[in-house]
């Protein structure tokens, strides 16, 4: 804790120069105006209510953004685990920087608008703020030449006073254009593991980041990336390839793992070992790898290292066919391809994906196989899955009156995991994706790229699914099919 016994003016001067005494002095309870009889703040400021003194891993933070501040550093990277203070942390800095040198210009990009104006809302009103209590340190009592620029009403869109264009914060689709930045900070642009797992979603913002964002930086400036390490192909991975390897700047790296190499936690009073593990279970390792770990899913780790796509498919199919697996339990998927075959090869035309209950899925997959005219479907019968063929088979006919389509069933007696790791080869060389298909099916497309080759995949109904396309193109397969008779 600060020794109270220093002057606040001693206090408050060393907050000027070093940003972990700022955020602490910033953090500082209220005391009760009641009570007070020494309008001394060093006599009556409380202990901090987030940046504690034994939280060793946000004073490490706090001095290397400092140290980046003042270096000749280019880049620096920053991921924590969720709730660990990184954006706040960095929110604070920002306030600091602007002490620093009321002429720095910020620019924030965050994953969407309500995001990003929440980032630029607690800057501002750090440095707005009024003095309500005598003995409580504010922005003011720090930099009381820091102010707003009066009349500057935008919250996303500020300057100091004495300035211009001070701060900006936008998101992926929102403009920059015509403003510059000396401090350029991206905060967490994926929301969820569905956009972490989509590579068109990462392009997207890596190509967003070069093309809206980047080229506002001015000479000098720095860059401030925050993120939770999803993927290879997240940004992160990409600016650490292209900046340091590439063009050979000056990079920092910060990662923290909530969990430490001798099984300790980061900080047991934000998440404990008990909490980490259950979450992580509830997760899976690979995604929990990521978010708590800041271990990025590893393409080696994957079954499938990538999906063949089409833009045009073939002009005339051998035949359409259709392979559904029915979900064997509520909290499963039911999954199914509708595929067109042509020389050997398999296009994927349309999906089913859903954990909705029969009433729904019923008429929905007769539809799929519908409007899709289907030569012929087949149905895992395990679990209920020949009465689903049957229905299926009926509702095709008394809605659409026509039985072109034919459904069979079958019963699946081989091993899952073994079907699944046996037939990745030819579903990597021979089955095709629509280009767009992880736009189109984005869970589907989460949990077929996450599907591990070791260890325990949480859902693995899309592999199983996608694995009966393959059994059912390649001859070579074909032993392992055990249709039924009717």
């Amino acid at each position: 804790m600060i020794d109270l016994s220093l002057k606040s003016e001693l206090l408050i001067e060393l907050a000027r120069r070093e940003f972990w005494t700022y955020c602490q002095l910033m953090d500082q309870g209220t005391a009760d105006p009641g009570r007070i009889k020494n309008k001394d703040p060093a006599k009556k400021l409380k202990k901090p209510l987030f940046f504690k003194d034994d939280r060793a891993y946000l004073r490490k933070l706090a001095d290397e953004l400092e140290d980046f501040y003042r270096s000749d550093d280019e880049v620096m990277t920053v991921s924590l685990p969720p709730r660990h203070g990184k954006t706040r942390t960095v929110t604070n800095f920002s306030q600091w920087v602007f002490g620093q040198n009321p002429s720095e210009k910020i620019m924030t990009g965050s994953y969407n608008e309500m995001i990003s104006t929440a980032f630029s809302k607690a800057v501002r009103n750090k440095i707005n703020e009024e003095k309500i209590d005598p003995s409580q340190l504010i922005y003011s009592d720090i930099f009381p030449d820091v102010q707003i620029q009066r009349g500057d009403g935008a919250v996303n869109y500020w300057s100091l006073q004495g300035e211009y264009s001070s701060y900006l914060a936008t998101s992926p689709g929102g403009s920059a254009t015509g403003l510059g930045c000396s401090l350029l900070i991206i905060d967490d642009l994926i929301k969820n593991d569905k956009e972490a797992l989509n590579d068109s979603v990462l392009e997207g913002h890596w190509d967003w980041f070069t093309k809206t964002m980047y080229n506002r930086l001015e000479e000098g400036g720095k860059i401030l990336i925050i993120a939770t390490r999803w993927s290879k192909k997240d940004l992160i991975g990409q600016a650490l390839t292209f900046f340091r390897e590439e063009e050979g700047k000056r990079v920092r790296e910060i990662v923290m793992s909530a969990k430490q190499d001798d099984g300790s936690m980061l900080c047991d009073e934000i998440l404990s070992r008990g909490s980490y593990d259950s979450k992580v279970r509830a997760m899976g390792t690979d995604l929990g790898g990521a978010v708590f770990d800041q271990k990025p899913i590893d393409i080696k780790g994957r079954l499938y290292t990538g999906f063949r796509t089409y833009e045009t498919p073939p002009d005339q199919f051998d035949e359409i066919k259709a392979y559904i697996d029915t979900a064997d339990e509520g909290k499963d998927y039911l999954a199914g391809f509708v595929y067109g075959t042509y020389e050997g090869e398999a296009y994927i035309l349309d999906t089913i994906y859903t954990k909705k209950s029969m009433e729904f899925t019923e008429p929905a997959t007769a539809d799929l196989l519908y409007r899709n005219a289907v030569n012929y479907a087949l149905i895992e019968s395990n679990n209920g899955g020949r009465g689903f063929a049957r229905s299926v088979e009926r509702l095709i006919f008394e809605r659409y009156k026509t039985k072109k389509v034919v459904v069979d069933w079958f019963f699946q007696n081989e091993n899952k995991k073994a079907r699944i790791l046996s037939g990745s080869t030819f579903v990597l060389h021979h089955i095709y994706f629509p280009w767009d298909w992880e736009d189109r099916w984005p869970d589907l497309a989460k949990d077929l790229k996450a599907y591990q080759k070791d260890g325990r995949n949480q859902v693995d109904d899309g592999p199983d699914a996608l694995t009966g396309v393959a059994e059912n193109v390649d001859v070579r397969s074909a032993k392992i099919r055990v249709r039924s008779t009717r």
